[in-house]
Protein backbone atom coordinates (compact mmCIF):
# COMPACT_ATOMS: atom_id res chain seq x y z
CA UNK A 1 0.00 0.00 0.00
CA UNK A 2 3.01 2.26 0.82
CA UNK A 3 4.48 2.16 -2.65
CA UNK A 4 1.04 2.50 -4.27
CA UNK A 5 0.42 6.06 -1.78
CA UNK A 6 4.13 6.90 -2.87
CA UNK A 7 3.56 6.16 -6.71
CA UNK A 8 0.14 8.47 -6.67
CA UNK A 9 2.17 10.94 -5.39
CA UNK A 10 4.53 10.75 -7.54
CA UNK A 11 2.44 10.76 -10.88
CA UNK A 12 0.09 14.17 -9.02
CA UNK A 13 3.44 15.58 -8.65
CA UNK A 14 4.51 15.22 -11.87
CA UNK A 15 1.17 16.05 -13.79
CA UNK A 16 1.29 19.48 -11.27
CA UNK A 17 5.19 19.91 -12.58
CA UNK A 18 4.62 19.32 -16.49
CA UNK A 19 3.44 22.37 -16.72
CA UNK A 20 6.62 23.73 -17.81
CA UNK A 21 7.68 27.46 -19.49
CA UNK A 22 9.27 26.74 -23.05
CA UNK A 23 12.91 28.11 -23.51
CA UNK A 24 13.29 31.96 -23.71
CA UNK A 25 16.74 31.79 -24.23
CA UNK A 26 19.65 29.92 -26.25
CA UNK A 27 20.87 29.23 -22.74
CA UNK A 28 17.32 28.14 -21.23
CA UNK A 29 17.02 25.72 -24.50
CA UNK A 30 19.87 24.00 -23.84
CA UNK A 31 19.66 23.24 -20.69
CA UNK A 32 16.08 22.35 -20.95
CA UNK A 33 16.39 19.89 -23.88
CA UNK A 34 19.76 18.80 -22.79
CA UNK A 35 18.11 18.02 -19.50
CA UNK A 36 15.32 16.13 -21.48
CA UNK A 37 18.18 14.02 -23.52
CA UNK A 38 19.70 13.29 -20.13
CA UNK A 39 16.31 11.97 -18.73
CA UNK A 40 15.43 9.73 -21.70
CA UNK A 41 18.98 8.27 -21.12
CA UNK A 42 18.42 7.54 -17.26
CA UNK A 43 14.90 6.42 -18.21
CA UNK A 44 16.49 4.27 -21.90
CA UNK A 45 19.14 2.30 -19.24
CA UNK A 46 16.28 1.39 -16.53
CA UNK A 47 14.06 -0.27 -19.17
CA UNK A 48 16.93 -2.64 -20.68
CA UNK A 49 17.25 -2.99 -17.28
CA UNK A 50 13.40 -3.82 -15.71
CA UNK A 51 11.65 -5.01 -19.07
CA UNK A 52 11.31 -8.53 -20.09
CA UNK A 53 10.36 -7.63 -23.82
CA UNK A 54 12.40 -7.28 -26.48
CA UNK A 55 10.73 -4.60 -28.29
CA UNK A 56 10.59 -2.43 -25.03
CA UNK A 57 14.61 -3.08 -24.23
CA UNK A 58 15.09 -2.45 -28.43
CA UNK A 59 13.43 1.13 -28.46
CA UNK A 60 14.90 1.90 -25.30
CA UNK A 61 18.38 1.33 -26.89
CA UNK A 62 17.66 3.62 -29.83
CA UNK A 63 16.80 6.16 -27.05
CA UNK A 64 20.22 5.79 -25.21
CA UNK A 65 22.03 5.59 -28.77
CA UNK A 66 20.12 8.90 -30.35
CA UNK A 67 20.16 11.03 -27.24
CA UNK A 68 23.61 10.42 -26.27
CA UNK A 69 24.17 11.21 -29.88
CA UNK A 70 22.16 14.64 -29.57
CA UNK A 71 23.43 15.63 -26.32
CA UNK A 72 26.89 15.47 -27.88
CA UNK A 73 25.94 17.33 -30.65
CA UNK A 74 24.48 19.85 -28.14
CA UNK A 75 27.38 19.94 -26.44
CA UNK A 76 29.66 20.77 -29.31
CA UNK A 77 27.62 23.58 -29.97
CA UNK A 78 26.91 24.96 -26.34
CA UNK A 79 30.91 24.71 -25.89
CA UNK A 80 31.19 27.25 -28.83
CA UNK A 81 28.72 29.84 -27.11
CA UNK A 82 30.04 29.33 -23.59
CA UNK A 83 26.53 28.16 -22.64
CA UNK A 84 26.06 24.84 -19.82
CA UNK A 85 24.33 21.76 -20.82
CA UNK A 86 22.18 20.35 -17.89
CA UNK A 87 24.85 17.44 -16.24
CA UNK A 88 21.59 16.17 -14.58
CA UNK A 89 18.12 15.19 -15.38
CA UNK A 90 15.33 17.47 -14.23
CA UNK A 91 13.41 17.60 -10.99
CA UNK A 92 10.38 15.96 -13.02
CA UNK A 93 11.86 13.68 -15.23
CA UNK A 94 13.43 12.17 -12.31
CA UNK A 95 9.97 11.67 -10.75
CA UNK A 96 8.81 9.77 -13.45
CA UNK A 97 11.79 7.44 -13.56
CA UNK A 98 10.62 7.02 -9.79
CA UNK A 99 7.20 6.25 -10.69
CA UNK A 100 8.79 3.21 -13.07
CA UNK A 101 11.01 1.78 -10.27
CA UNK A 102 7.85 1.33 -8.32
CA UNK A 103 5.32 -0.27 -11.32
CA UNK A 104 7.53 -3.68 -11.98
CA UNK A 105 4.38 -5.06 -12.49
CA UNK A 106 3.40 -2.90 -15.52
CA UNK A 107 6.62 -1.25 -16.32
CA UNK A 108 6.54 -1.90 -19.86
CA UNK A 109 3.23 -0.06 -20.47
CA UNK A 110 4.55 3.05 -17.62
CA UNK A 111 7.48 3.18 -19.77
CA UNK A 112 6.00 3.18 -22.95
CA UNK A 113 3.07 5.60 -21.98
CA UNK A 114 6.21 7.79 -20.56
CA UNK A 115 8.12 7.71 -23.58
CA UNK A 116 4.83 9.54 -25.26
CA UNK A 117 4.19 12.11 -22.92
CA UNK A 118 7.63 12.53 -22.53
CA UNK A 119 8.20 13.16 -26.27
CA UNK A 120 5.09 15.34 -27.09
CA UNK A 121 6.68 17.42 -24.50
CA UNK A 122 10.23 17.49 -26.03
CA UNK A 123 8.70 17.71 -29.52
CA UNK A 124 6.59 20.67 -28.08
CA UNK A 125 10.04 22.56 -26.96
CA UNK A 126 12.24 21.98 -29.97
CA UNK A 127 9.50 23.06 -32.21
CA UNK A 128 9.40 26.62 -30.40
CA UNK A 129 13.21 26.41 -31.00
CA UNK A 130 13.13 26.07 -34.54
CA UNK A 131 10.24 28.46 -35.11
CA UNK A 132 11.58 31.25 -32.40
CA UNK A 133 14.99 30.81 -31.43
CA UNK A 134 17.41 33.54 -31.09
CA UNK A 135 20.67 31.51 -31.81
CA UNK A 136 21.05 30.93 -35.24
CA UNK A 137 23.18 27.43 -34.13
CA UNK A 138 21.01 26.37 -32.08
CA UNK A 139 17.40 27.20 -33.86
CA UNK A 140 19.43 25.07 -36.68
CA UNK A 141 20.10 22.28 -34.01
CA UNK A 142 16.29 21.82 -32.71
CA UNK A 143 15.42 21.90 -36.83
CA UNK A 144 17.52 18.98 -37.61
CA UNK A 145 16.65 17.67 -34.58
CA UNK A 146 12.57 17.28 -34.65
CA UNK A 147 12.45 14.61 -37.29
CA UNK A 148 14.10 12.25 -34.81
CA UNK A 149 12.07 12.94 -32.35
CA UNK A 150 8.82 12.33 -34.27
CA UNK A 151 10.48 9.38 -35.42
CA UNK A 152 10.51 8.59 -31.08
CA UNK A 153 7.01 9.67 -30.58
CA UNK A 154 5.63 7.03 -33.78
CA UNK A 155 7.60 3.89 -32.59
CA UNK A 156 6.66 5.24 -28.53
CA UNK A 157 3.06 5.40 -29.62
CA UNK A 158 3.09 1.78 -31.25
CA UNK A 159 4.83 0.44 -27.96
CA UNK A 160 2.66 1.92 -25.69
CA UNK A 161 -0.25 0.47 -27.93
CA UNK A 162 1.41 -2.91 -28.10
CA UNK A 163 1.71 -2.78 -24.51
CA UNK A 164 -1.86 -2.08 -23.34
CA UNK A 165 -1.62 2.07 -22.79
CA UNK A 166 -2.33 5.20 -24.06
CA UNK A 167 -0.62 6.44 -27.39
CA UNK A 168 -2.00 9.85 -26.98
Amino acid sequence: MKKVFRAGALSLFVAMASTTAFAASPAAFVDDASAKSIAEIENGKLAVEKSQSADVKTFAEMMIKDHTAANEKLKDIAATKKLEISDDAELMDKAKKMILEYRDASFDKAYAENQVTAHEQTIKLFEDEAKNGDDPEVKAFAAETLPKLKTHLEAARKLATSHGGKAE
